[in-house]
This record gives C-alpha cells, structure tokens and sequence, in this order.
C-alpha cells in the first residue's frame, strides 16, 4: 500500500494525477458552476495541453467530467487547446481557446460547442479570429463577455516595442467578430515584461477591473498585475496598477460571473520545487480556492476566500488568546484553516510559527516597523529542491491590529489580510506530520484553527447560512 502524499492538496481542485495550469472557462450554467482547465492527462509536464473540467453546484461538492477539449492531429490546434473561457448562451456553452501549433508564433482563436451541460464537445470548424491583427508579436488566450446587447472578446497580446495590451472584439451573436482596436496598452517596461496573458475583465457599475498576466519571451511567465478604471469608445483608461497577488506561485487567474452578482475568481499555483520532484510525485500544478473579488470605495481591489469555503471547515483544533511571548498551541494537521488577530505592543516584530519536528518552519509575521506582513519559507523544507524566499504584503495603516486568514492544504499556502491583500505560495516540508503551531511577540492576539475536511466535498451546504456565518 503506497503512502499517501503529504504535499497532494485535499480541497483545492486539480485532477488526482498529472499536470494541470490556468483555470479555463469559468462559467455558470444549469445550476452549475464549471471549471475549466489546462491539463496534460497523460504525465506531469506541460505539453499536449487539454482541457480537464469539473463542475459543482454550490462550490463545495464537486464532480469531475471527462475531458472537454483535446488537440486534434494535424488540426489547427495540433500540439494544445491552450488558455481561453466559455460562456452561457441559452441551451450551449461555448468555449473560446487559443489554437497552439508549434509552426506559428500566434494562436488563433477557435471555439467548441456543448449542447449537454458540458458533457461532450464539438469543434466548429475553421477558426473564430485565424490571424492577429498588424503590429502584433504575440497574441493568444481569449476572454469573452456579454456586456449589454453584444458580445465582447479581449485577446492578450505584445505590441510593437514590447508593450503588453488587451486587444477588443465584438459580436452581435457569438460567430462574427470585428476588432476594434487596443482595449488597453501598457507603456514598455525595461527588465519587466515583453506581453499580456490571459486578460481578464470585471465591472462594478461605471468601474473596470482588468486582471493581466505578465509574460517575458526569455523568463516566460512572471506574475499578475490588475488595473482599475474606467471605460469610453472602447477604451479602458486605469488610475494605475499594483500586483494581484503578493506571492511567487500564483498566475493566470480567471473570473466567473457568479448568478448571484459576486464575481469569482481561480489562479493557478505552480509547483515551487525540481521539475524532477514533480515527475517522481506524478502531478504539478493546483487551483487556488474561489476567491470573491471587490471593489472598495477608493478603487482598491479586494480578495477574500468565497463564503462557500467556509464549507470545508472541520473540527476546531486551535483556540488561543492572549498568549505569552512564546507560545506552543500543538498540532494543527497538514489542511487546516486559520484566523488571527495579531496587536503588536511594541515595534518588535509578532506572528505565527509553522514548524515540523525536524526544524522546518514556515514564518509568517507582522513588523510594525516596516508595516508589511513576511512570509518566510527559507526554512520550510529540508530537501534543496525546494524554493526558499521571503514574501512582503503592506499593510493598513489605519489600525492597531492585524487580522488574516491563512488557508494550508498540503503543499499551497494561501494568505489574506483584512485589507483585501492576497499571497499565495509553495512549500514542501519533509518532516514527519501534522504541522505544528507556535507564536511569538506578545499577549492579546487571537488565533482560531480548524481542520480541513477534505469530505466535505460531499456535503451540500447552504449558501445563505454561509453568508451569515461569513459575515
């Protein structure tokens, strides 16, 4: 009998083998949430990209469907059905995808079409959008909305000089598109980036959200920037840009329009160790949790994990408050879900330990002086192939106190401030389980822990009570 995994997640979506990468064709359609994603079936690397699926009507108990979207040999999408997303529209679904052959340095967009609630796809034939338009050095993955009495499509792309951009296209019915032109483009970047992946748009009345991924031709995919603004004549206009996530392991997220107004949103979280590790394990790559994206007063965008989470809470294991300067508050499991609120009484800096037997540990602490929270995996694996690094979040200024939440479930740490800030990373202790829980720097802070279960994947919940409870 084989040993299980300790660093296999339990909650986050992934198929239980192989390679997975961007979240895909997040959309809601009879009564179900579905879940798309780029996934290599047959071994954990990235190639022959198909589309893997799941669905779930409530964002806790989910299913796993058969392959949606395969590449189809000597087809325009030969060598991958690469990054894309779908929509609702009456009785189909529809996927828009990049079309990747190896002997083009663009990918078309092609489309699919399920008549089954996503059970079985058929291709349309020929190509949505075949060639990008002049002035283009890349161009792929593209995200499509309905937006009043049309259909709108932003395609990723790198213009002439190095310039990431979102280029716009509309539709009356889903079939013609025309373009019209740069929804947005950057200014070129030195040492930056050199395009725009996966574009990702949200509106909260009068104001846009536009979600990019940041790709370099040498390094290859870098991190996730988001942009608030506003939009006229088919052009978006932001205030400014700031990352998405403070982590080193998140990227191409998507969003999904949730029935009820909430917007959703999936990353993907790579692996942070050898490529060699992940073959030997036979998987890489996870989904982060849905995450509902906000939009304050001030244009600044909020993450929280979505009210559903709440969900997969089990036995309360932890219960602490005001402890002392250092404090042992014993096992915690290898998923578990964490909530505190730290006050610093002095400018020394506070926080929790995550620590195995073996002298592993993963840091996570408040310093008041340079009002930001660290997250330090430099000690929170033994084996060398593992990544270290120490991870920055700013924090408020407007309070004496600092609450987050912390969501651990096996190898992807997924941490959110009160102030709607988000870091998500990798770490791979090889110590024996669980994790076990110290503090440190002072009294009067509070720490609740509950244990992930991972059978609550099925057990319906209701969304309402979550709600209350949530709030």
């Amino acid at each position: 009998m084989s040993t299980p995994d300790p660093h296999l997640p339990t909650i986050h979506l992934r198929p239980p083998r192989n390679w997975i990468n961007d979240p895909n064709g997040l959309t809601f359609h009879d009564g179900h949430y579905h879940v798309f994603f780029q996934h290599n079936p047959h071994g954990p690397d990235h190639t022959g990209i198909h589309w893997g699926h799941h669905r779930s009507a409530d964002l806790v108990t989910w299913e796993e469907l058969p392959v949606a979207l395969a590449p189809t040999p000597g087809g325009d999408d030969a060598d991958g059905c690469f990054s894309g997303n779908a929509v609702s529209a009456g009785d189909r679904m529809l996927a828009f995808y990049s079309a990747y052959r190896t002997d083009r340095w663009w990918q078309p967009i092609a489309t699919a079409e399920s008549r089954d609630s996503g059970l079985t796809w058929h291709k349309h034939p020929g190509l949505v959008i075949p060639t990008p338009p002049e002035g283009t050095s890349m161009y792929r993955d593209p995200y499509v909305w309905r937006q009043g009495d049309r259909w709108r499509m932003l395609v990723g792309a790198s213009l002439t000089g190095e310039r990431g951009a979102a280029l716009l296209y509309e539709s009356p019915d889903l079939a013609d598109w025309w373009y019209r032109g740069p929804f947005f483009a950057d200014v070129p970047h030195a040492g930056g980036w050199t395009g725009w992946e996966c574009p990702q748009y949200a509106t909260f009345g009068d104001r846009g959200v536009l979600v990019v991924s940041l790709w370099d031709a040498v390094a290859g995919p870098r991190s996730t920037r988001v942009y608030v603004g506003g939009e006229q004549d088919g052009r978006f206009t932001p205030a400014g840009h700031r990352p998405l996530d403070h982590g080193p392991d998140f990227y191409a997220p998507a969003l999904l329009h949730a029935p009820d107004g909430r917007w959703l949103l999936w990353g993907w979280s790579w692996e942070a160790r050898d490529r060699q590790w992940s073959r030997e394990a036979g998987w890489a790559g996870v989904l982060t949790v849905p995450r509902e994206l906000s939009l304050a007063e001030d244009g600044t965008v909020h993450q929280a994990p979505a009210a559903e989470v709440l969900g997969y809470r089990g036995r309360k294991v932890v219960h602490a408050t005001d402890w002392s300067t250092a404090a042992d508050l014993g096992p915690v499991g290898t998923a578990f879900d964490l909530t505190a609120r730290v006050r610093p009484r002095s400018d020394a800096p506070c926080g929790v330990r995550l620590e195995t037997g073996d002298g592993e540990h993963l840091d996570i602490v408040v310093d008041p002086v340079a009002g930001e929270l660290v997250v330090d995996r430099d000690h929170a694996s033994l084996d060398p192939r593992a990544r270290p690094g120490r991870y920055r979040v700013p924090l408020s200024a407007r309070s004496d106190s600092v609450d987050f939440r912390v969501i651990v479930d096996g190898s992807i740490v997924e941490l959110f401030l009160d102030s709607g800030e988000a870091l998500t990373l990798r770490c791979y202790p090889t110590g024996p389980a669980p994790w076990r829980l110290r503090t440190f720097g002072g009294p009067d802070h509070i720490v609740d822990v509950w244990e992930l279960d991972a059978g609550g994947r099925r057990t319906a919940v209701d969304h309402d009570e979550l709600h209350t409870k949530a709030s």
